[in-house]
This record gives structure tokens, sequence and C-alpha cells, in this order.
């Protein structure tokens, strides 16, 4: 897997080896970060289910200021740090946390960490991008400004209106999705 654009453009990934990880095609991640734009310059991100960090890391080579991996498989996090190490990523930007997703959010609202943007790249299938966004809707780790992105299959059905996020875009990508969610203010 490579970078797309940025500072580490065109530089290969590891994936993690042994571990049913699926890797968002170059096209649909390239997608997502041109309707990103320039929101991802000095932005906050979370990267979560993270897998190898690709979203994360591409974040980063695209100027965002702070990156934080959440996930919850030990080769999955051993490979973000490989990738972080090969590309010489500024420790003080990354924090990698080895949690289970929605115990995370707990953890984060708790030391009062705020994203502006939280890429969710959830298993396919079983209601976890779904619950993922109920879960972010509850809890207080968006800023008024907060932009939330889904990738999901098609079949996976995404709710419309929250609280506190409401959506704004679909971008279809054969059969996947990538679902845009803005914090309301």
């Amino acid at each position: 897997m490579r970078i797309i654009a940025g500072k580490y453009r065109s530089r290969i990934i590891k994936m993690p080896k042994g571990t049913q990880i699926r890797p968002t095609k170059d096209r649909i991640r390239e997608a997502l970060f041109n309707i990103l734009g320039d929101s991802i310059c000095g932005a906050r991100v979370l990267d979560a289910f993270a897998g190898s960090g690709a979203f994360g890391i591409e974040a980063l080579s695209r100027g965002a200021k702070r990156v934080v991996f959440v996930d919850d498989n030990k080769k999955c996090i051993e490979t973000i740090r490989e990738n972080l190490r090969a590309l010489a990523v500024e420790k003080k930007s990354v924090s990698i946390v080895k949690m289970d997703f929605f115990k995370a959010f707990s953890v984060l609202e708790y030391k009062k960490e705020k994203f502006d943007i939280i890429l969710l790249d959830p298993p396919y299938y079983k209601d976890m991008a779904k619950k993922s966004l109920i879960k972010l809707d509850r809890h207080a780790i968006l800023t008024g400004l907060s932009i939330i992105v889904a990738e999901h299959h098609k079949n996976d059905i995404l709710p419309g209106e929250f609280e506190h996020v409401s959506p704004y875009r679909i971008a279809r990508y054969g059969d996947i999705l990538l679902s845009f969610y803005k914090a309301k203010r």
C-alpha cells in the first residue's frame, strides 16, 4: 500500500500480517482526502479501527497536526509503529492506543481530547459503523466543526440525523460508501 500525496507521497507502508484487515483501495483513500481538501491541514485526527494506519498516515502526509491511532489488534498496533518509524514521523504528532474502539472513546473523552476529523473504517456487516456513530454522538470528543467520515459497505445502512452530528455527503465507489457527517454547532 502506498501513500497517495503530501510529505510521504509514494512511500510504501506495510499491512499487518495474519489479520483479516481489509485495506481501503488507493482510489477510495485518494477520493476521501480530495473531498476533505484543506480541512486536513493543521487538523487533529482520530484514525479509528486503524489497521495499518493508512488513513492517519495519509492525514499526516497532507498536513494534519496530530493523529491518534486506535486499534485493538496487537499486530495492527505493531504495524502502525513500524510504518511510523519507517517514515520517521515525529513522535509528538502521534499517539497509538491499543484498545477496543468503544472503550477508547471514553478514555479520550476523559482526557478531554477533541478531534477535527474522525476517520472510521470498521469491519463491514457488523453494524460497527452505525454503532460507532451512535457512540460518537454521545461523547464530547467533537469540536463544533468536526467532520466524521465512515467507510462502509452499501448494505450497512447508517442512520441519518443524530443529536450532535448530521450527514452532509455520501460518495459511492462500487459497493463501498464514504458517509460524511459534520458536528452541529
